[in-house]
C-alpha cells in the first residue's frame, strides 16, 4: 500500500463522523416515518406554518442524504446540502429552549447536526468513501 494514499488516523476519524452523522440523518427521517407518520408530520408542518406537503420531500432528503453519507457518496456536498433542512428544524425548535427533552423538543440537536454537517463538509469524505468529493481548501 502506498503511504501517500493509505488512510490515516484522521481520515478514519472523518469516516466515523460521516457514518454517525449519516445514521443520525436516517434516524431523523425514520422518526417521521415510524413515530409521527408522514401524514402526521405533514399535519405538524401545517400547524407551524409550513406547507404540509413539504414533509414528504424533507423525509426523502433526510433518508437519501443520510444513506449517501453512510455509503460515502459525495459526502461533502450532501452534508452541506442537508444544512438548510436542519436550519429550519432549529428555527422551529428555537422557542422551545435548549434541551431536546423540552416540550416540543429543543434546538440543540438540530444545531449539533448543522455543525457536524459543516465540519464534515470542511474535512472531506474520510476513508473508504464510495465516491469522493472534490477537495476543498478553505482560504482561512
Amino acid at each position: 500500500m502506498n503511504p501517500s494514499t493509505s488512510p490515516t488516523a484522521a481520515s478514519y476519524g472523518v469516516t466515523l463522523l460521516r457514518l454517525s452523522l449519516g445514521t443520525m440523518w436516517i434516524a431523523h427521517a425514520m422518526l417521521k416515518w415510524f413515530v409521527f407518520t408522514l401524514p402526521g408530520t405533514a399535519q405538524y408542518f401545517d400547524s407551524i406554518g409550513l406547507a404540509g406537503f413539504l414533509a414528504y420531500p424533507v423525509f426523502a432528503v433526510e433518508l437519501l442524504g443520510g444513506t449517501a453519507l453512510v455509503v460515502g457518496l459525495y459526502a461533502r456536498q450532501v452534508a452541506l446540502a442537508l444544512v438548510p433542512v436542519m436550519a429550519v428544524a432549529a428555527w422551529v425548535h428555537l422557542p422551545n429552549g435548549w434541551a431536546h427533552t423540552s416540550t416540543g423538543g429543543g434546538w440543540e440537536y438540530p444545531v449539533f447536526l448543522i455543525v457536524a454537517s459543516v465540519a464534515l463538509w470542511l474535512m472531506g469524505d474520510g476513508a473508504h468513501a464510495a465516491r469522493r468529493s472534490h477537495r476543498f481548501t478553505p482560504a482561512f
